[in-house]
Parts: C-alpha cells; structure tokens; sequence
C-alpha cells in the first residue's frame, strides 16, 4: 500500500501580519494533485493542522474541505492527529461526519490502535497514533520535582511506554505505522517551531521510536528529516510551506512510503512547489542598490527580509515607496555605516581574552565562561604564538 506522510500545515499562519491562507489553498490543490497521481492509499497528517488553538473560520472551512476532497468519498483514509498547536476537543469535535468518510480525528493521546482498511488492496494497516502527549493531555504529572534531568527522562520513559502498549496490537499481517507530534532528540529545529518543551524536558530520544513499527510518522519539526539514530525508519516531514526566515533554502516536501506487511518500507520524497519563498536581501551599497534589484525584477513573487547599509535615516516616504514597489518586503532594517565603522573599530580594539568571552558567549546563548576557561584558553594562544616564533627561527 501506498502512504502519504504530512505535517504541520499551520492553516491560519500569518507571517508578521501578512496572510498565508491564500499559500496554503495553494498547498491543498496541490497535496490533492499528489495524492491523485501518486495513487496514494492513506494519508497520515502528524499534527499542527492549525496554527492556534482558536483558528479563523477560513483556515477550518480550508481544513475540511481540503479533508473531504483527499479522502475521495472515503475511498482514501485519512488519519489526523493534534499537535501542540491544535485544540484537542476542537479537532476532534467534527469525529462523528469525518468518520463516515473514512477521515480519523485523533484529538487526545489514547493507547488504542487505529485500525485503517485499504478497500482497493483488501489489507488493513494498524496506526498507533499518539496525539501531542503533554502532560496536561495525558492527565499525568509525570514527576513531583522540579529537576529537568528527571523530569525528561520521566517524560522519555511514559513515550515508550506508550508505544509499546500500543505496539502490542500489531499483526503480522497488517502494515504497522507508528505517528506522533513530539521533539525526538537530533532532529534539527527552524525559528518557526514555538517549543514543546521547557529546557528539553519534553524531549524524547531517538531509541525510544517503537522497533515493532515499519516507519514512524512525525510532526512537530519543520525540516524534512530522517532521525538517524531510531532503531525503525523515523522521520519528520516537516512544513509543507516556510514559516519563517529561517527555514530559507530548506526544499519542502511530503513523504510517500510503500509499506507490506513484515517487509521494510521505501520511502520516496515528493517536492512541493506552493508557496512564495521567502528571502533575504542585504544591500550593502544602499538604497540605489534595491532599486536595482526592483527594476530587474529581482524575487518578485518573494517575501523579503531586506537589510540596508546607509549613512542617513531611511524616510518614512522611501520605505513606503519601497512597499509600493514590492508587497513582499516584510522587514526594512536599515544598518548605518558608522555603527559598522564603530563595532569594527571596538572589535580591533577589545584585549583577547574578551574576544573570546564575546564569542563564548554568542554560541551557548548567553553563557558566561569561566575563568579557568579563559586561563586556559589564554595559554593555548601563548603557546600557538611561542610555537610560531621557534618555527621562524
């Protein structure tokens, strides 16, 4: 059988203040255009289907219609779970209409495996499907203590016990598929992503992805990604559109996996195209050098993030012509060239060792080094320089 693996589709999302309801329509047409010429069998969405837990009605009107025209009349099952995005209740509210159409809505994480029948082969897949499992959903505080370490491993150890539960249900003969919407330590993460978890406490690790299951369905994390290091097949398919400027260069995509039963599945990517890339522009030579770029036509369907080196105020008038000109530009920073001249001049003239404090604490986020690092550190450029002089002489 063939299955069509997708996630985070964020329906209502808006990019500072601009619409993407109009992408994302775009997106469905085109999942439906997949589905149909891949002759997909099931479709597996792993949760976000909404960007908040109270959407706009034109991202809900969106959601099921798009839906109801996947499912083809219930010819093509569909199994939705909630996110940490998604309301639970209101996800799953509509169960008993999409029920009729083969279309499952899985609001709260339950230990039952959903049993999926695929009409045109005669099998039936089994999906152990794990809605977003805080503890607030699970209703079970996993630990009394406040520690983060304990706390993490608490929450590792209920995921595993949850999928081993529902693992138990799988047949030999029936393809088994595992999915949830939670953060498997080593994926990698984008900006658009509001975190699952506090300090890493709702991370769960890779070896505790269910052997039992042939592939493991994930949502949460926007890059498309295997997880190396999960004893089955695991992957996030990540965003089918780019939500933030940090996702800029990643290629988005859904998965399509072949799956029999007791056999390894194959797993294909399918590119999307949908959507309006998103891009950054940096106009070191000013404000003639993004005219250029609007004259030649440069990233015209793009939303843009524009820095621009000056050596005087942008006007209110310039950045309202500039809008005019192009609807895509989303943010307009300007960089005056003295503050360049003045941060370049205080780097030349920091003392070593605060160089190195700067940098330390630039890649751990905040963190300041202790003395002995800095001690040693300090000793290891004595050295390097001592090393270099012997080698002159």
């Amino acid at each position: 059988m063939r299955i069509l693996h997708t996630a985070d589709w964020h329906l209502g999302r808006s990019l500072e203040g601009r619409s993407r309801l109009a992408e994302q329509a775009q997106f469905i047409d085109e999942l439906v255009k997949i589905v149909e010429e891949e002759k997909v069998d099931a479709i597996l969405m792993a949760g976000d289907a909404f960007d908040t837990v109270n959407p706009p009605a034109a991202a809900e009107q969106l959601f099921y219609e798009g839906l109801s025209r996947l499912s083809d009349h219930g010819k093509r099952p569909i199994v939705v779970i909630a996110g940490n995005h998604d309301n639970p209740d209101r996800l799953s509210a509509a169960s008993p209409l999409a029920g009729n159409h083969s279309i499952h809505l899985i609001g709260y994480p339950i230990i039952d495996t959903i049993k999926v029948d695929i009409p045109r082969l005669g099998q039936q897949m089994k999906v152990a499907a794990l809605a977003y499992p805080s503890e607030a959903r699970l209703e079970q505080v996993l630990s009394e203590e406040h520690d983060e370490i304990l706390l993490r491993n608490k929450y590792d150890e209920k995921i595993r016990e949850l999928f081993a539960m529902m693992s138990k249900q799988f047949n030999s003969d029936t393809v088994n598929i595992a999915m949830s919407h939670i953060h498997v330590a080593g994926g990698s993460s984008t900006d658009s992503e509001r975190p699952i978890e506090v300090g890493g406490a709702y991370t769960v690790a890779a070896t505790s992805m269910p052997e039992a299951a042939q592939y493991v369905a994930l949502g949460h994390l926007h890059r498309p990604q295997n997880i190396n290091r999960a004893k089955t097949l695991t992957r996030y398919s990540g965003s089918p559109l780019a939500y933030s400027f940090s996702e800029i260069g990643y290629a988005k995509s859904v998965t399509i996996i072949d799956a029999e039963p007791n056999k390894p599945v194959e797993m294909k990517e399918i590119p999307l195209s949908s959507g309006r890339p998103l891009v950054k522009w940096k106009a070191t030579q000013g404000i003639s050098q993004v005219h250029h770029w609007l004259d030649e036509g440069r990233d015209s369907s793009a939303w843009i993030d524009l820095e621009i080196h000056l050596t005087s105020t942008l006007s209110i008038e310039e950045i309202h012509r500039l809008r005019k000109w192009h609807s895509g530009f989303i943010h307009i920073r300007p960089v005056f060239q003295k503050e360049l001249e003045v941060a370049a001049t205080r780097q030349a003239n920091l003392p070593i060792d605060q160089l190195f404090s700067q940098f330390y604490e630039k890649q751990t986020g905040g963190a300041k080094p202790e003395d002995e690092l800095v001690k040693l550190f300090l000793e290891l450029i004595q050295q390097d320089e001592e090393s270099e002089e012997g080698d002159e002489v």
